[in-house]
């Protein structure tokens, strides 16, 4: 069996924020006191905060208090979509479609280590929820997972690849169980 020797620093190469750090500091302040204490109640307040740091969101979107954004510059929301009190790791981008729900305490995971690799290397990648996507509670999308067209993944659920469209995902990792019928 061979010994691993793992080095002190994590390396992130490649890696961008996408803001500056008086931006991520402001941010995190702002995260912290407004959305996880969930102090500010009001969607209509949250989302407008949200944009002023460069969110991307459509009308009528519903965010509860409570959710954990990473960061918000690297958010796309589409209109009617529901965020519950979720966490939403977007190391990379995050796209959520039209009418999606995204329900408590799910989490849109794009970062991971290399395992492999005794430096254990930042890799990220964007997820993708199309329209009409239901997150189930606890559950788990991770990085670089595409949930196709009005796809459902069950509560407590781990998405490890795309999610075919009109399709039920359970599990860990999530199979297919069914397909959804829309009425």
């Amino acid at each position: 069996m061979k010994t691993i020797q793992l080095r002190k620093a994590f390396p992130k190469s490649g890696y961008n924020p996408g803001a500056s750090a008086l931006k991520i500091h402001l941010w995190y302040l702002t995260s912290l006191l407004l959305f996880r204490s969930g102090l500010l109640p009001s969607s209509t307040l949250l989302v407008y905060i949200l944009r002023l740091y460069g969110a991307r969101i459509g009308k009528d979107v519903r965010i509860k208090p409570f959710i954990d954004i990473k960061y918000p510059w690297k958010l796309t929301v589409g209109d009617h979509s529901w965020l519950g009190s979720c966490m939403i790791e977007n190391l990379a981008e995050v796209v959520i479609g039209n009418h999606v729900c995204v329900s408590q305490h799910a989490m849109l995971l794009t970062g991971n280590h290399n395992y492999s690799k005794s430096s254990f290397d930042l890799i990220t990648a964007a997820v993708v929820l199309e329209d009409g996507v239901w997150i189930g509670a606890k559950a788990t999308v991770c990085p670089g997972t595409r949930a196709k067209t009005h796809s459902i993944l069950t509560v407590g659920s781990v998405a490890t690849r795309d999610m075919d469209d009109y399709m039920i995902y359970q599990g860990n990792p999530a199979r297919m169980k069914s397909r959804r019928i829309i009425e």
